[in-house]
């Protein structure tokens, strides 16, 4: 095996990736991450969570992922298209979420250009015709790549169209994270997820 932090064996005698300690991480882990998501609201909400991350840690965003949600009409892509400039003004005063008045205002303003892209197969389509024909096979988080040519493309691709918060380490964590690669090290109980499900 390489040389570095490789999976980490819980109290419960499963081995996970190094990073899913912790109740919340754990189920997080053990549930969520690298499942394929269905619908349009599914992939705008990671769209939109993984946005809200840049330069902060998961862990910050699980934490208020319920208020996010509550605050953003579940992340239904009609409803935040539709949310006044008001309404985007009210959430700067909330500490329930990430007070970040370029995110907000980037939350509707890819709602808005996920509407305009059902005309062409929808967001998750978009998304997930990025994916790469080969998954990485990372033994230790060292080998876990932090960006792809992939990731790069879909940036890009979605800038033009108008959304904003989409950079290529951001779309390439919503690509883990929705099982559009698998990061999950070898010898973690949850490698090969994305094709389990």
């Amino acid at each position: 095996m390489s040389e570095g932090t490789g999976p980490l064996v819980g109290e419960d005698g499963v081995a996970r990736c190094p990073w899913g300690g912790g109740p919340a991480m754990i189920a997080y882990h053990d549930t969520e991450w690298g499942v394929p998501l269905h619908g349009e609201d599914a992939w705008f909400e990671r769209l939109s969570l993984e946005g809200f991350q840049a330069g902060l840690s998961w862990r910050t965003i699980l934490d208020k992922r319920q208020r996010f949600r509550e605050v953003f009409h579940g992340f239904v892509v009609d409803e935040v298209a539709a949310m006044t400039d008001a309404d985007l003004e009210l959430l700067m005063a909330d500490p329930g979420i990430v007070r970040n008045r370029a995110k907000v205002l980037a939350t509707r303003g890819n709602a808005r250009a996920t509407q305009a892209l059902r005309e062409r197969g929808g967001l998750g389509a978009l998304l997930a015709s990025y994916a790469p024909e080969e998954t990485p096979r990372p033994a230790v988080v060292e080998e876990v790549p932090t960006v792809s040519e992939e990731s790069t493309a879909l940036s890009k691709a979605l800038r033009r169209l108008g959304f904003s918060f989409v950079g290529p380490t951001t779309m390439y964590a919503l690509m883990e994270a929705s099982g559009l690669v698998d990061t999950h090290l070898l010898g973690c109980h949850r490698r090969g997820v994305r094709h389990a499900t």
